[in-house]
């Protein structure tokens, strides 16, 4: 996949008992029902692998045996793989192979013979041009996909207080940031299931979405931090006036954090799309 993102591998690490939790357990499902006359080895193809998040959590939801090709253009990022415990539903262990690929050198044909193509936290930080590319490929390959956790743009912050004015500003702000011009790329941001639904939906395909939020809670006090630290800080970059009372806000809402009184939503959705019968 295309090296847009600055994740790290801590940071894909703090992130996955929320991701994990917030999946569509009924669209895996609904996966697995497509795939149930799938040849063996079930092939499946993972854009944006990272550190195999979207692998560990899927794979039991669906039959095997299974082989996976997991694709991310960050070869750093993969060294970080781990998927010695992942098992199918049967319990038999996975089998995988890894592919550092830039997107757009993805081929066409890439996924002929997949019984499916997967993704996570990858739609909102590709364009529309790559996003093209990907159902194309799909469509041309008749491959469903599972595309999980692209950003939706909506955060909820509780206890409300003084500062929800400011709260509605940085949320404003970030998601135009998530939209940004960054180096030639328009990223699809809060747009991307749109999108992205719209694509499969006018090749003749079926589409579902789901909506997957983040529910974070005093369990999740490191995840957070960290979360406001990015959220705010991509919307400080983007709107540069709002920075004295953005750092006010943040202390604020790191200290509730801390007593364990803050409880934060933030937006997600889950598409899955299949062709027609």
């Amino acid at each position: 996949m295309t090296s847009i993102s600055t994740a790290t591998a801590g940071w894909l690490a703090l992130r996955a008992p929320a991701d994990d939790e917030a999946r569509s357990a009924e669209l895996a499902h609904d996966l697995a029902r497509l795939l149930g006359n799938a040849p063996a080895p079930v092939l499946l193809h993972d854009l944006g692998a990272g550190t195999g998040s979207m692998t560990r959590w899927l794979a039991p939801r669906l039959p095997g045996p299974q082989r996976w090709v997991l694709r991310d253009g960050d070869a750093d990022i993969v060294e970080h793989l781990d998927l010695r415990a992942v098992a199918d539903a049967m319990g038999h262990p996975i089998e995988a192979d890894i592919v550092v690929e830039h997107l757009a050198s993805l081929p066409s044909d890439a996924f002929h013979g997949a019984a499916a193509v997967t993704a996570s936290a990858l739609l909102d930080v590709i364009t529309e041009a790559e996003a093209t590319h990907v159902v194309a490929a799909c469509v041309a390959a008749g491959t469903p996909a599972l595309f999980s956790l692209s950003v939706a743009g909506s955060v909820r912050v509780r206890p409300s207080d003084r500062y929800d004015e400011i709260e509605h500003a940085i949320e404003s702000a970030f998601n135009d940031h998530q939209r940004r011009d960054a180096s030639g790329r328009r990223m699809l941001g809060p747009d991307a299931v749109a999108v992205v639904g719209s694509l499969f939906a006018d090749a003749g395909w079926n589409v579902r979405t789901a909506a997957t939020p983040w529910r974070l809670a005093r369990r999740d006090t490191a995840l957070i931090d960290e979360w406001l630290d990015g959220w705010i800080g991509a919307a400080v970059e983007q709107r540069p006036e709002l920075a004295r009372d953005a750092a006010a806000y943040r202390e604020r809402r790191i200290a509730q954090a801390a007593e364990g009184r803050l409880r934060v939503t933030v937006s997600h959705e889950d598409l899955l799309a299949w062709p027609p019968r």
